[in-house]
């Protein structure tokens, strides 16, 4: 099956990494095992078959605690629809599925580095080839 988009450009539209203070810091390096993943895609329109395709991930405690740090990326990809796709049917499985598990990569690469450089070392996502998993649950999307 060939794609029936083509990426026209990707970038870090939004990023936020929240730790307010030590105790925040200390905290959450004691606690970063109770923090999860949590990834939502939402789609706009554009003109000429062309179209925003927004991931965003955030990472947080489960726990709702004073002290804990916050982190999320909203990561922006402008896709060219190919003249042939025209249905809501087809438009689906190119905006939610498709777009963001080519670009998945990316965004995990570039989020772990926030995290990094953050000061919290080592973490790993246990999501790969399992992106799809994630848009069921975490979806919204808008046409």
């Amino acid at each position: 099956m060939s794609k029936k988009y083509r990426i026209l450009a990707e970038f870090i539209k939004d990023v936020s990494a929240e730790t307010p203070n030590v105790e925040s810091f200390i905290y959450t390096k004691e606690n970063i095992s109770k923090y999860r993943l949590h990834i939502d895609i939402n789609t706009n329109p554009l003109k000429n078959k062309m179209a925003e395709v927004n991931v965003s991930i955030k990472f947080k405690s489960s726990e709702e605690q004073k002290n804990n740090s916050y982190f999320e990326m909203i990561y922006t990809t402008v896709v060219k629809i190919d003249d042939d796709v025209n249905t809501k049917e087809e438009l689906e499985p190119i905006f939610l599925k498709e777009v963001p598990t080519e670009v998945y990569p990316k965004i995990e690469k570039a989020f772990l580095e926030i995290l990094n450089h953050s000061g919290y070392k080592n973490v790993k996502f246990i999501i790969h080839n399992q992106l799809e998993r994630y848009v069921i649950f975490f979806l919204s999307y808008q046409f």
